[in-house]
């Protein structure tokens, strides 16, 4: 998959204009929507390939959910075009549209059962299609969702997970060109959230349907995602793999968005290459990589995520000296939050040691706590 990428900035956001993918299954090409005074959606552009999974992250008001519905057919954009297998489907209403969704509240039936439910809108198509051909096809995508003894069972009956897989079967029976998802995994809880956003993701394998998904959970993002595009205002502001977000964020923003992150404020006293020197208010200058080019002079920030922080509770010259503030034991690793007298609070993600020296650790006592360079990440502050 190829992507030419260029950034720019609009109205104070900086902002990524994805061009056209090559054979994209779908494109949303200068997109806007406005109700009223209120711009949903600004400036969008972006191409999303065949087979992948691709996931609209943000909060809540950014515009991801409108987007969404504007690939779908339930929103026209006041401007713009969009194109599914390179055709301009805007003025086309959903129905018309080689496209399925899954909403956040399923949407189902309750009066119709769970194989009902599935070949309802089979039974809608023209031509007809034949009662032998819809009870195969229903029987076939129950299997696919392990529901296969579950047809004559009434949609009350079933558990959260159930009625999940079943507004899923409802989708990809009719085989579309792109399933869209607004939040399906919100009303579960977390176990089963976890348990379905595996199945999401080999149901997206096996079938090798185009997902595309809206969520404001980045965990959910980062575990389901081919790709992910984070907005902010109606705008995109990066776009990239789960990996290249996580450690390589362009702006603070994205940054905290993306995973947990410590954000140490200072300017901009030397760029060399790849690499800049700051220094920051402990009166410190510390070299890290630059994420994007900024000049000698500018304020930025240090990004420090917590897992690559190291915390020891004896002195060393390197470190520096914190004061415990609280910890989380959470199996694995326990999660500190420590100050510093001048950069503030710092969030650390300590593993567990065979020693359990830091085990010792509560609040109120001393510890040394570093990073090395290639751990940090110097940002623009927006």
């Amino acid at each position: 998959m190829t992507k030419v990428a260029e950034t720019f900035s609009v109205d104070g956001y900086p902002r990524e204009s994805a061009k056209a993918v090559p054979g994209a299954v779908a494109e949303l090409r200068g997109v806007s929507k406005s109700y009223g005074d209120v711009q949903a959606v600004r400036h969008f552009d972006l191409a999303i390939a065949p087979g992948e999974f691709l996931s609209f992250l943000g909060p809540s008001g950014c515009g991801k959910t409108t987007a969404l519905r504007m690939l779908a057919g339930f929103e026209a954009p006041s401007a713009g075009t969009v194109l599914i297998d390179g055709k301009d489907v805007s003025g086309l209403a959903a129905y018309q549209r080689p496209v399925n969704m899954v909403f956040q509240s399923y949407a189902l039936f309750p009066h119709l059962t769970v194989g009902q439910n599935i070949a309802y809108g089979l039974k809608q198509q023209r031509p007809k299609l034949p009662l032998a051909g819809i009870n195969d096809k229903v029987q076939r995508v129950l299997e696919t969702v392990r529901l296969a003894d579950f047809k004559d069972r009434r949609i009350w009956e079933m558990s959260g997970g159930q009625q999940q897989r079943v507004a899923l079967a409802r989708a990809i029976v009719n085989e579309p060109k792109l399933l869209l998802l607004d939040e399906p995994l919100a009303a579960l809880d977390r176990k089963l959230r976890k348990e379905m956003q595996i199945e999401l993701q080999d149901l997206q394998r096996q079938l090798g349907i185009t997902f595309v998904l809206v969520t404001h959970d980045q965990e959910e993002a980062l575990s389901l995602s081919d790709r992910i595009c984070v907005m902010r205002a109606g705008e995109i502001v990066q776009v990239g793999t789960p990996r290249e977000l996580y450690d390589q964020p362009k702006s603070r923003y994205v940054a905290d968005f993306v995973g947990t992150s410590n954000f140490f404020d200072g300017k901009i006293i030397a760029v060399n290459g790849g690499t800049g020197q700051i220094s920051l208010s402990d009166g410190r200058s510390y070299r890290a990589f630059l994420s994007d080019a900024i000049p000698v002079g500018e304020t930025a920030c240090v990004s420090v995520r917590p897992e690559q922080i190291r915390m020891s509770d004896t002195q060393s010259s390197e470190a520096l000296e914190v004061t415990i503030q609280n910890r989380i034991f959470l199996g694995e690793h326990t999660e500190y939050l420590v100050r510093h007298a001048r950069l503030g609070n710092i969030a650390v993600m300590a593993p567990r040691q065979s020693d359990g020296r830091l085990d010792t650790l509560q609040k109120g006592d001393t510890a040394w706590v570093h990073w090395n360079p290639e751990a940090a990440l110097i940002l623009r502050n927006d």
